[in-house]
């Protein structure tokens, strides 16, 4: 390895890297902001603009852009090497660099033509001729990658295999960073873009799709998409779809909450003052359901309420905290998924169709509550029917839901009649519905 090229924004760990690579008789080609920070460190290295020839010009926006920089990142060795030397283009053997944060500036409402400045043009340049060329090339976009830039450099060189996975990287971060820029111009003045771009990292497989014999995978850096249980059985499709939907429900409330999901439809929900007698409360509404459910606490399990857990089949219990005696009692349930329940993402919903997507946004949301019976609620009975909104909120329509005293009675979910979703509901109650509430998902039509 003889010539590194260093350009970045994030510059997170740039200048003990270029130590390592200097220390390892590494020439370094550098700029701008980079340059200063390679220079305050006392790491010698050579200018871009005088290894061009050129100087930066147009307020910075042109310093990479020259033959002797794109030659040295897409020279095949063995193939053009006469010709590199003939105009003295010195073999690039790693590339480093990071780009203008479009992304995050975009989200500070600035005018457009403050905006524009960063959209970065040399570096995705770079990053693409670099990763086109990654028999020969390393490329590195993400500093978490630079402690295997230094692994590299005290072994002499990169292997294949480090080279190409570091160019599929680099390929998926260029392609992100196009998307946002895509996505934010052709939005405008419009709520969504025209054209709509997403990518999703983090791609694992899943032990089925929906059915046994369907093949899954999920993807996502943030939120349910990124846990991952840390005992039990590898999760399913159907696993995550009910965490998420219990998670979603589970945010609704402050106060100690259970909520028992099966088959992204709630069969028990409760609050309490404690987490085990919202569990009982939520396990109470409909028990022969709860077998084999997936449930979502948002307060610590210790050991008295895992001790509950452990004498039950349940597939997936997730909380954000677990007490250690409580760990050591879960690990007896050896095919039971333990994971801890993340915090919340706010993001679009995209639901796949036929040929394309649909996109639904949720914005912040105050209910409006209008007395419309001939006597104002009881306090009791206003606290009830909020309990009970949150719930149905969250049941696929159409849905009834009877509740009191902080817990569901009876949930009749995901019928083509609402009719038919109380019968249900009536029929799976758990306890006398006389002084209950109830809650409908019915369209009032606005008009």
């Amino acid at each position: 390895m003889k010539w590194a090229l260093l350009s970045v924004w994030d510059k997170s760990g740039i200048t003990e890297l270029a130590s390592i690579l200097h220390e390892h008789s590494v020439r370094i080609l550098s700029s701008g902001g980079t340059g200063r920070a390679l220079s305050m460190a006392g790491i010698p290295f050579t200018e871009v603009a005088s290894y061009t020839g050129y100087p930066e010009m147009m307020d910075g926006r042109v310093k990479t852009l020259h033959p002797r920089v794109h030659g040295g990142l897409l020279g095949r060795r063995g193939i053009d090497d006469q010709v590199m030397v003939a105009h003295g283009v010195h073999p690039i053997d790693l590339l480093v660099v990071n780009l203008y944060p479009f992304e995050e500036m975009s989200g500070k409402d600035l005018p457009i033509e403050q905006l524009i400045e960063y959209i970065d043009i040399g570096g995705p340049a770079m990053i693409r001729a670099a990763a086109k060329n990654y028999r020969d090339v390393a490329v590195v976009v993400d500093p978490s990658d630079y402690t295997l830039v230094d692994k590299a450099v005290r072994a002499g060189a990169f292997t294949d295999t480090e080279r190409f996975s570091l160019a599929k990287k680099a390929f998926s971060f260029t392609a992100a960073y196009d998307a946002s820029i895509s996505n934010y111009l052709h939005t405008g003045e419009k709520e969504f873009p025209d054209i709509y771009t997403v990518q999703f990292r983090n791609g694992r497989p899943l032990r089925y799709g929906e059915n046994p014999h369907q093949k899954a995978a999920i993807y996502g850096c943030a939120g349910i998409a990124s846990a991952e249980p840390f005992q039990g059985k590898q999760m399913s499709y159907n696993n995550y779809l009910d965490l998420n939907a219990a998670s979603g429900l589970l945010h609704e409330f402050d106060e100690p909450c259970a909520v028992i999901m099966k088959h992204n439809n709630p069969c028990g929900v409760a609050v309490a003052g404690t987490v085990a007698d919202a569990y009982r409360k939520a396990r109470d509404t409909d028990p022969v359901s709860a077998y084999g459910s997936v449930v979502a606490l948002n307060r610590p399990v210790d050991e008295p309420l895992a001790k509950e857990f452990c004498s039950t089949f349940v597939e997936v219990l997730s909380a954000p905290i677990f007490t250690e005696g409580a760990l050591e009692l879960l690990k007896t349930k050896e095919n039971m998924r333990v994971i801890y329940l993340p915090e919340p993402v706010v993001q679009d919903e995209i639901r796949t169709i036929a040929g394309g997507v649909l996109v639904q946004r949720t914005p912040s949301y105050q209910e409006h509550w209008e007395t419309v019976s001939d006597r104002d609620p009881s306090s009791d009975e206003m606290s009830a029917l909020n309990f009970a909104w949150k719930v149905v909120r969250h049941t696929r329509s159409n849905a009834i839901i009877f509740a009191g005293h902080g817990r569901t009675i009876g949930i009749g979910a995901g019928q083509m009649s609402r009719v038919d979703a109380a019968k249900i509901a009536i029929d799976k109650a758990s306890s006398p519905l006389a002084g209950s509430v109830v809650a409908s998902d019915a369209l009032i039509d606005p008009g």
